[in-house]
């Protein structure tokens, strides 16, 4: 029997499609993996995961990155928010005076004094501002999973997308590694690198 391909997938990283031409392909049985955002490279840092579909940025130290593709940012307030009455997109300049009820990721906050918010989950996240407090800013993929029909999410216009990747060591460079490289990037059976 062929040693299994452990990949580990960030939250709102969506693997199947991937999974599914790996098993269609290949003789190696595939596990997928949930990992949290925060914890996304440990198990390929302390190797029980042979790879793992991240969400940008990280540090690459050791590894190597292959993007994967881009997702817009949203935020997501409560439906009873202003951010409710804006058309499919709004801008930071719509948020200056928002409370951010967790921090964004790449550190814009609006120009209101912040409170100090315990940390929280995604999920925990959206919970709060559905009770009608603040706003929060996250990947589309990830307010779409925990979609309530309590909030809305509108796009970020201004914000960079974030970006989806796959990383795994540099010393794990093997054949099916990169067969698995070659499914992410759409080669086909027949073709090589």
């Amino acid at each position: 029997m062929s040693t299994s391909l452990r990949i580990g997938f960030v939250t709102g990283a969506t693997p199947d499609k991937w999974a599914r031409h790996w098993r269609d392909r290949r003789p190696e049985p595939l596990e997928l993996v949930p990992v949290t955002e925060a914890h996304q490279l440990d198990g390929v840092l302390d190797g029980s995961l042979d790879m793992a579909i991240v969400r940008l940025p990280v540090d690459r130290d050791g590894l190597h990155c292959v993007r994967l593709y881009d997702e817009v940012q949203v935020a997501v307030a409560s439906r009873d928010h202003v951010l409710a009455a804006a058309d499919a997109e709004v801008n930071t300049g719509d948020l200056v005076d928002e409370q951010l009820v967790r921090p964004h990721s790449s550190g814009w906050r609006p120009s209101a004094d912040q409170l100090d918010w315990p940390p929280m989950d995604e999920r925990e996240a959206i919970e709060t501002v559905a009770a009608g407090t603040g706003v929060v800013i996250l990947p589309m993929s990830v307010a779409r999973l925990h979609q309530r029909k309590d909030v809305v999410s509108r796009v970020v216009s201004d914000l960079a997308p974030t970006t989806i990747a796959l990383t795994w060591k540099v010393e794990r460079d093997d054949d099916v590694t990169q067969a698995f490289v070659g499914v992410t990037k759409g080669r086909t059976a027949n073709t090589s690198r």
